[in-house]
């Protein structure tokens, strides 16, 4: 038998991203992002804002939003934005996962916000650019078909959505939900605004600083976003904007986690000595920083792909995804084990950083599905 030996094209990147190497700006960006959470968004703070009826802190939002422009700093600036891209959004992911944040970063500014800019049908300005400034926050049902069972229907008034949608991250909260339904010509996204019409369901989940909930629409007026031959693409880059976005903030996890432990593992004691200066918690410790660093190299290098060729970064954004969420179990679990009984307890913040973790794993999908990418993305 003769194998065949041309080539397998390969979506490797075509060119190194010049965005790549973070300049000045990307730090002066990055320090302030720090600073605000640092005053606003402590662990304290974080568990209190979860408990709000937003899910999070809608002062802090608003502050995110005016100072720091998250809904539209990854936005062209012939659409409203600033015209940056995922380099600069992923830093402020990043460091919302330093602080697991609970705003709507990752799922209005980074997926809401890009569900309505790769709209196909007209009539959204004023939804887009009411989400570019973070008045109105946009969560998304429609990143898998097994979300939603939702059937939409036209009228002479327009569209009309009805159904379920199930583990909608900040669905009841948000004041837009872009969905996917069913409709006599095919399968089309719609953007429902909550009302009267759709009621919710908060989920318990494992992190409840990152809301889920069922909605049930009845009857709902939608806009169209795609039609029934642009849905299937337009659900897969949202899918991989998610990955992507996701592997941004648990790299910041992971950071933060690291941190945490080894300012630990130096001050506490143990037969006289800190116990930072056994040779199994040194071990320990540099696996956990070396899965820190190649997270956050594939984090910032897909990001550079994706501004530079979003077309091109789908196997960037698969080894991202296997990377960071590997990188954010192993060093959540290290964290907790390091920091002994202490780090078992809810009141230590490992806790929560743990299940922002497992949390995420859950969103997205844990490495194993993101290697199955990589293999069919180099046909193996």
């Amino acid at each position: 038998m003769t194998l065949a030996t041309s080539p397998i094209e390969v979506p490797w990147p075509r060119s190194e991203p010049s965005a790549l190497t973070p300049g000045d700006e990307q730090a002066q960006l990055r320090d302030a992002v720090r600073g605000l959470l640092a005053k606003h968004s402590g662990i304290a703070q974080v568990r209190a804002s979860s408990t709000d009826p937003l899910g999070y802190s809608a002062s802090l939002w608003n502050r995110l939003a005016d100072d720091m422009s998250v809904a539209s700093l990854a936005v062209p600036e012939n659409r409203g934005g600033l015209g940056y891209g995922m380099v600069e959004l992923g830093i402020i992911l990043e460091e919302c996962g330093r602080s697991i944040a609970p705003e709507p970063v990752y799922s209005s500014a980074a997926l809401g916000v890009h569900a309505l800019l790769a709209a196909t049908e007209p009539g959204l300005d004023d939804l887009l650019a009411a989400s570019l400034t973070g008045s109105i926050v946009v969560a998304v049902s429609a990143l898998t078909p097994e979300s939603d069972a939702l059937v939409a229907q036209r009228g002479t008034d327009g569209w009309t959505v009805s159904g379920t949608a199930q583990h909608v991250i900040g669905g009841a909260e948000a004041h837009l939900v872009v969905v996917s339904a069913d409709c006599s010509d095919g399968r089309r996204l719609f953007a429902v605004h909550s009302d009267d019409r759709i009621s919710s369901r908060n989920l318990r989940t494992i992190d409840p600083t990152r809301r889920q909930a069922d909605l049930t629409v009845d009857d709902a007026s939608a806009t169209a976003l795609s039609s029934p031959d642009t849905t299937d693409r337009i659900c897969s880059s949202l899918v991989e904007l998610g990955t992507l976005a996701l592997a941004s903030e648990n790299t910041g996890i992971a950071d933060a986690l690291l941190e945490m432990t080894v300012d630990y593992v130096k001050n506490r004691q143990q037969f006289g000595r800190p116990i930072g200066s056994f040779q199994a918690v040194k071990h320990r410790l540099a696996d956990a920083l070396l899965a820190l660093e190649r997270a956050r190299s594939a984090s910032r290098y897909a990001a550079a792909v994706y501004d530079e060729n979003p077309s091109d970064a789908s196997l960037a954004i698969a080894v991202a995804g296997a990377v960071c969420t590997d990188a954010a179990v192993l060093v959540a679990s290290e964290a907790v084990q390091l920091h002994g009984g202490i780090g078992f307890t809810w009141e230590h913040p490992a806790q929560s950083f743990y299940r922002r973790a497992m949390g995420n794993e859950a969103l997205q999908g844990d490495s194993r599905k993101h290697r199955n990418r990589i293999a069919d993305l180099i046909g193996v």
